[in-house]
């Protein structure tokens, strides 16, 4: 006899609903000690490689090949934000030329206003200082919020390396911990689950680094072409941001645009901006990110759009960052247990396969799964006189064999006898 209780679904229905709620309320007002935790995880699991190879190539004890991974880690960060200061500070030395450009841009701005919507340049200027008026108002609290997250965001570059290292340190406790909680017969699947959560997350991380390299290197060349005066320094930054799915590259865009008219009095720039941005889109979107990205972690668009939004209402840019690979853990995690699958494959991407028509693969709709096979009940069309004509149950259910049916044998003999 089971001693499971099999409870009704509106009851599993609630508790899910509670469960989730108290996850986000959690996730929510917590978000100051989960979002470093959660970041720090990930690059323990990134760097964990690095660990293995000071181990067992150059014989180092454990902690000191921890501290030389961490060490390593901050000297390649450090120097990619010396590298971007360096082309701030160029930035900076310009700033004479920079604002008198802004200026002439903003008067063209205002003569293109007065002579499409009859708006002087006077009245122009009043609903300027009308609103600069109004956001004095406010100008105190947002000076606040912007150090309090400046706070936060030192506060974070300390802990993030502190965190990591203990992760990295103490990695055989938390399995040890895991190994405790769960039944020895289920050792086997964790053990899968944690390799295939490290392949996922280190596949993810790494692919994103390619990405951003092929993105920055692309953005850096087409903006050297156009003429863009902070090709180096734009081409860098729309690297970092690609990092960011779906919004980074907006705010990059945005970015570009200013500075290209801020660095030059040629309107025309922004179109090439523009056309840069389009063709490295495109080339990350069809070759980049299915190349990198999409081949590491099978997640579908939908579940990651609603992640990333989900990911900025609990944590800001850093939720949007952590949103894909918490995702694909979750996805792991869902795919190795039983009552959970059904949401494993929700996560997925199981698209429709393609097949090829002169040389243009279009895809086919009508595929069959080859996950799941849906069970249901088909009408059944028995064949001609020529018998050419397939049996459409025979394609949703497979057929049944004699071992299934004991009365196969005794129907075919009485359909002999009839004949």
């Amino acid at each position: 006899m089971s001693d499971t209780l099999k409870l009704p679904f509106y009851i599993k229905l609630t508790v899910v609903l509670v469960c989730l709620i108290a996850l986000f309320v959690i996730f929510y007002f917590g978000q100051e000690i989960i979002s470093p935790v959660l970041l720090s995880l990930l690059f323990a699991i990134m760097l964990r490689p690095v660990v293995t190879f000071f181990i067992k190539k150059l014989r180092f004890p454990h902690i000191i090949a921890v501290v030389f991974a961490i060490v390593l880690f901050l000297t390649l960060f450090l120097g990619i934000f010396y590298f971007i200061s360096l082309q701030i500070s160029d930035m900076a030395n310009d700033w004479d030329k920079i604002k008198s450009n802004f200026l002439y841009h903003v008067e063209h701005i205002q003569q293109l206003i007065r002579d499409n919507f009859h708006v002087s340049k006077k009245e122009q200027n009043e609903i300027l200082t009308k609103a600069t008026k109004d956001s004095l108002n406010t100008g105190k609290q947002l000076v606040g919020n912007t150090l309090t997250s400046f706070a936060d965001i030192l506060l974070n570059a300390t802990l993030v390396p502190i965190y990591t290292f203990l992760f990295l340190y103490y990695q055989n406790l938390f399995i040890t911990f895991l190994s405790k909680i769960v039944t020895p017969e289920n050792h086997k699947k964790l053990r899968e689950v944690l390799f295939q959560i490290k392949i996922a997350v280190q596949s993810y991380i790494t692919g994103l680094v390619f990405e951003m390299m092929a993105v920055a290197t692309l953005t850096t060349i087409g903006f050297y072409f156009i003429g863009v005066q902070y090709f180096i320094l734009l081409g860098i930054i729309t690297g970092i941001l690609n990092l960011v799915p779906y919004i980074g590259i907006l705010f990059a865009g945005i970015l570009s645009i200013v500075v290209s008219l801020s660095g030059s009095t040629d309107l025309s720039i922004v179109v090439g901006v523009i056309v840069v941005n389009l063709i490295v889109q495109f080339i990350d979107n069809n070759i980049l990110v299915p190349m990198f990205v999409n081949s590491k972690v099978q997640i579908n668009a939908l579940v990651s759009i609603i992640g990333i939004i989900i990911g900025n209402v609990l944590g800001g840019i850093t939720g949007m960052f952590l949103a894909i690979p918490m995702i694909a853990i979750l996805k792991v995690i869902f795919d190795r247990i039983d009552s959970l699958e059904p949401w494993g494959y929700l996560f997925g991407d199981d698209l429709p396969k393609t097949y090829e028509w002169h040389k243009i693969k279009i895809p086919r709709y009508s595929y069959q799964s080859t996950t799941t096979v849906l069970d249901t009940k088909t009408e059944v069309v028995e064949p001609t006189v020529a018998g050419n004509t397939p049996n459409i149950f025979t394609e949703v259910v497979p057929p049944i064999t004699p071992e299934n049916n004991p009365d196969e044998d005794k129907n075919s003999t009485n359909d002999s006898s009839e004949k």
